[in-house]
């Protein structure tokens, strides 16, 4: 650590145990708690890990396949010409498919005392917790879901079977959150 750094280091205050803040601190479970903006309590954050990775290691091989291809475009023995336009169509269609499948790393659940926001692949939902009759983990299901009125749900990707462990501790402090604000 370099003398900015340490002297920005001690002019910067310890977070407390103040409900006040906005610091987000990061437990064993890869999840983030902490206040939320309007000090109304803690906020519980919740990302899957498995498709985390899997979707940035999928889109960076594919966007190097991509790249590789395009530059061995132009010495293929195939009798195509191809020009420097074509590789840079190349480069850019990898880049194209790489962020699609880094879509599959969007989905998140930010939840507090008022309701839950559930972030999936392409939109965002806030509800409140009254308007959530239960926090569903189905049998067999791949992912959880927030049980609404009328016979609907929310799909939560979050939560999903094959973070096994997080999956567990993320429905069950879900739940909890759910349960503390059918009490007030």
């Amino acid at each position: 650590m370099n003398a900015a750094e340490e002297s920005a280091a001690r002019s910067t205050p310890e977070p407390t145990g103040s409900t006040t803040g906005s610091t987000e601190s990061a437990d064993s479970t890869g999840s983030t708690t902490g206040p939320t903006p309007a000090g109304t309590g803690e906020v519980l954050v919740l990302r899957p890990r498995r498709m985390l990775v899997l979707s940035v290691v999928g889109a960076t091989a594919l966007f190097v396949v991509f790249v590789v291809i395009a530059v061995l475009l132009r010495n293929s023995p195939t009798g195509v010409y191809f020009r420097f336009a074509d590789q840079v169509a190349m480069v850019l269609l990898g880049a194209m498919l790489a962020g699609g499948i880094l879509l599959m790393a969007r989905p998140r659940v930010r939840a507090d005392a008022a309701g839950v926001e559930v972030r999936n692949i392409i939109g965002t939902r806030r509800v409140d917790w009254a308007d959530v009759q239960r926090v569903a983990f189905p049998d067999g299901a791949s992912w959880a879901r927030l049980d609404l009125p009328d016979y609907e749900y929310l799909p939560v990707l979050a939560l999903q079977a094959v973070d096994r462990g997080r999956a567990v501790d993320g429905i069950t402090r879900l739940r909890a959150l759910h349960a503390a604000s059918r009490t007030r």
